[in-house]
Order: structure tokens, then sequence, then C-alpha cells
């Protein structure tokens, strides 16, 4: 069968990866791709956010299945679009990726269905807001409502910080539109974990967990960011934890969307925090985690392509999810400066160097091949994953492996994975 991945990034690599192993492919294609996917696949040149053009080129190419990696093509309607044409498509349509699209109508759906998260209100008018700041409890969370790459979200100590982050996203506009209409939340404390999921509109799957590095630098400060690594289980994320979320949080998520009207078919990913008061979502996305992907899906012992057909044909309840007894750690190999100004364009070396090299894998976010080259193309350029019979082993193997990679500006936080020894 023939196979068409949507995005450019790390996450598309490691989904086009885990695409290319399955026995079902006969062809696979990526749009746009980047110059580690060039490597197993065809990469089109068609923009993931040209909703029509990618339909014409699936049709065009007679693609049996299309797995859509990125979150803006899938709030703007791919889906739908795809469908209407008669095309098979993997991830939820336009009024379940909304879930990711506003975080008001997140906070909305879980307030209503009783799906245990912080407390918030949202607001329209930034003096509104400021005015409600007043009274507020230190520190809180502004969540710009829309999509904003992941950097959306400002944590303020004080009333004057929280004034100025208002401000921000507002008035500045630093998120674009995603900051038309503001969340102002409870600040919770404990671990954070990621927990991905299959879902086929009835019934969920969760994958194994993940925890993530959104902070730009080393102890959780500076800028949030896409991900500067993960890894692969949480030791945090108990058997008992795992019921709980079971029963109290995914399956009543997808119930709830079902009886919204909004039945969703694809990733569900659940941001958890794990509160003293029991576990809470911090945040819902509707696609693969980016660079949780890289971490859950080498880790995968099933075909990426059959559990995905299951998911659109609601039978996952044919699935039998089964992950490697091992752990899993990726660092990410920015461009200094990153999540705000650097430079772009140097060349990478030592690529050759993951060839042929079992328990490593080699991820490229934003990287362009020029003649013989591969260049930096971006502020998350590549990402390291190691596999060890344990977290400690993978971390060390990981962290051996970013040396055998050079470029200029090259920045990594040297912290990833280090929560597992507190």
């Amino acid at each position: 069968m023939k196979v068409l991945v949507v995005g450019s990034g790390g996450r598309e690599h490691a989904i086009a990866k885990k695409v290319s192993m399955s026995p079902k492919v006969s062809k696979l294609y990526c749009a746009p791709g980047n110059a580690g996917i060039a490597e197993i696949a065809d990469c089109i040149n068609i923009s993931a956010n040209d909703l029509n053009g990618l339909a014409d080129f699936a049709e065009k190419e007679k693609i049996d299945l299309t797995i859509v990696g990125m979150d803006d093509p899938l709030v703007s309607g791919i889906v739908d679009v795809f469908e209407d044409r008669g095309l098979r498509i993997f991830g939820p349509r336009k009024n379940a990726a909304i879930i990711e699209g506003s975080k008001a109508f997140s906070k909305d759906l879980m307030k209503k269905y009783q799906i245990p998260s912080a407390d918030y209100e949202t607001f329209h008018d930034p003096s509104e807001a400021i005015e409600y700041l007043k009274s507020s409890k230190y520190p809180i969370v502004l969540k710009a409502d829309g999509l904003a790459l992941g950097k959306g979200v400002l944590i303020c100590s004080h009333y004057e910080e929280a004034v100025d982050g208002v401000r921000l996203i507002m008035e500045d506009k630093k998120f674009g539109s995603a900051g038309d209409l503001l969340v102002i939340e409870e600040y919770m404390t404990g671990r954070e974990v990621s927990v991905l999921a299959f879902c086929d509109g009835t019934r969920i799957l969760p994958m194994t967990s993940a925890q993530d590095h959104k902070r730009a630098k080393d102890g959780d400060r500076g800028l949030n960011t896409g991900g500067m690594g993960t890894f692969s289980p949480s030791p945090f994320y108990t058997k008992e934890i795992d019921t709980f979320c079971k029963e109290k949080i995914y399956q009543p998520t997808i119930d709830a969307m079902k009886a919204e009207g909004r039945e969703f078919v694809g990733i569900l990913f659940v941001g958890l925090m794990l509160t003293a008061e029991g576990p809470k979502v911090l945040e819902y996305n509707a696609r693969f985690g980016d660079p949780e992907a890289q971490v859950v899906l080498p880790r995968m012992k099933n075909d990426l392509v059959e559990v995905c057909e299951a998911c659109i044909d609601g039978k996952l309840d044919q699935i039998d999810l089964v992950f490697e007894d091992n752990a899993a750690v990726c660092v990410v190999l920015a461009s200094e400066g990153y999540p705000e100004h650097y430079k772009k364009g140097y060349p990478i070396f030592g690529l050759e160097n993951f060839k042929g090299k079992e328990d490593y894998y080699l991820y490229h976010a934003g990287t362009k091949r020029e003649g013989n080259a591969i260049l930096t193309s971006g502020g998350r350029v590549l990402g390291i994953t190691a596999k060890g019979r344990d977290l400690q082993e993978a971390r060390q193997k990981a962290y051996e492996a970013t040396t055998w990679i050079e470029f200029e500006n090259k920045y990594m936080r040297t912290d990833i994975g280090k929560a597992i020894y507190q």
C-alpha cells in the first residue's frame, strides 16, 4: 500500500520511520518532509497546510492511507477535506481537533463532564483579565487559547508579571490570533507526564508513558519550547495512576467528545499533572507529541499502519498494544537562541555515525539538503534517541550519541531524564 505522512519535523520522521517498517507498505511519501525523512520516503514539496494540494496529490498517486503528524492541518480540517473526497486518512475531524485548537473548549469540556483539571477562567477583554488577576493566587498560568507551537503558555509568579503576560498575549499578539481568547488557570504542582493514546471514536487505547522537558534551559528554566527532550516510560506513572486515568480521564474524554457530536478518531495526547490530590489534565493535543513520539514509537512492537487502520475502521478492540520492556531517552539538539532568535544554514557533521547502530535513532527536525551537505534549518535541529535496559542506561547512551554530531551554534539541555534520579 501507498502511505503519505504529513509534516516536516522530528515527530514526522519518527512516524515515517515506523511506517517504513510495516510489511504492508510498498511506497512511502512525506509532505513536505526534511533531509532525514528523504532517506526513507519521497518528499513532496507541498505545505502541510495546503489541504487541497495534499488531497490532489493523494488522489493522483492513489494513496491508500494518509497519517497527519502536525496540529495545524488537523485543526484546519484536513481530515474533512480528505474524507469528502473518499480518501482514507488517520486523524480527528475538524470538530474533534478543536480539543487542541481551543484551550477554552477543552477546559469547558472537562468542567462539564467532571474530568479532573485545574480551576480556570476565560477572557476576551484584556482589562477584565487584568482585573481578575488582582485577586488571584500566585503563581498563575496564562494560556493563549489557540495553537502556538507549544509556546503559548506563561507561568507568572506575581501580579506585575501576569499583567505583562496578558498584554503580551492579548495586545501585542505574541502568539498571533491564538491570543484573542485567554485562559487563566490555577497553577498545579507535581510531576508532568504525557500519555498518547489511539482512539477509534468509541474506544481508547493508551500507549506507554513519557515525560517531556518543555523549558529551554537546564533546571526547567527559560522559555517554553516545543520540547527539548523526553524519556519513556515515566517511573512516576504507576499502575494505580494508570487505572485511575483510564477510568476518570481517558475513557470519559472520548465519551464526552462522542456525546458532544465530536467523535474523536486519531491520537489523543493527554498531558497530565500528578498532583497531591491525584492526576489532573494539563492539556489535550490531537496528534502525536514531539518529541514524545521519538521515544514511544521506537518501543512499540505493533505495526503502526495496522493500528491506524483499526482506529479508522472502529476496530480498536482487535488490537493488543505491546511495548518493549526497556526505556528510551531523546535529547534535542537545537540552535543556540531557540525558541527566540537563532541562526540557521550551518552544515551538520557526523550523521553517518548512526548508520548500523542498533538502539540509536537519529530524527531530523529542522534540516535541509543543499547539494551533498545537510544544513540546519530550524530551532530544533535533531532528536537523538537511544534505548537501554533502563532509563539510566538509555540516558547515558543518548548523551554519548550527542557527541557524534557537530554543527555551529549547537545547543542542548544537559539534564534530560535527570528527574528519574530525584
